[in-house]
């Protein structure tokens, strides 16, 4: 279900009334969640339009990336959609959004961390001009680079994948990970020196890996 598509319903519920006889600025937003508990997405539609702009920015601060932003943005109304009537009222609509925003976005942004780790450790691939031994080197190196990096929890994985392949400096990997910048630097001097171990133990200089 796409939010900014969402159709107005032709039923007359009496909270649709009050979304039809209200201008759109007389409801608030605590309103509006309260009508979206009740199953109106009118309601929803006009949250939306009040807070997907500031969400994407957020989102795009957070992850770097456009498309995503998209994606999470949708995700965020959707969930606010299905949890409107758990909505109590202890913050701010829009602060309550922010927060649906950046839990969305820092799980995004790991899953994919993860996903384009591995695939960087499987990438060794053999040039065409790589003898058959060196071909078998490689791919094998590539093994033990996958087992030790599985050995690392998510967060130490997620750090070596972001500032050693994906090139970020340690102020936007705080940024994206929500993270302080002093514990980003102690989860990458973490590790930096559990790798080191691991690929000793495993019989590989680390200094194949860049890391």
């Amino acid at each position: 279900m796409q939010i900014g598509h969402i159709q107005s319903n032709t039923s007359q519920s009496n909270t649709s009334i009050k979304i039809g006889t209200a201008a759109p600025a007389e409801l608030s937003d605590e309103a509006l969640v309260q009508l979206m508990a009740d199953d109106d997405k009118r309601a929803l539609k006009l949250l939306y339009l009040r807070h997907h702009n500031r969400i994407r920015c957020f989102v795009t601060r957070l992850t770097g990336n456009e498309s995503t932003a998209d994606e999470v943005v949708n995700e965020v109304f959707l969930e606010a959609w299905r949890h409107a009537g758990e909505f109590e009222g202890r913050s701010q609509v829009a602060t309550w959004l922010m927060s649906i925003a950046r839990f969305k976005a820092i799980s995004t942004s790991r899953r994919r961390s993860e996903t384009q780790l591995d695939d960087r450790a499987a990438a060794v691939i053999e040039d065409l001009s790589d003898s058959p031994s060196t071909a078998v080197e490689k791919r094998q190196r590539s093994d033990v680079l996958q087992k030790c990096l599985a050995k690392l929890t998510p967060i130490h994985r997620e750090v070596i994948n972001l500032i050693y392949y994906q090139g970020k400096k340690i102020e936007e990997v705080a940024q994206c990970t929500g993270a302080p910048v002093s514990t980003i630097k102690t989860r990458m001097h973490y590790a930096r020196s559990r790798m080191a171990d691991l690929l000793s133990e495993a019989g590989i200089d680390r200094a194949w890996v860049a890391i």
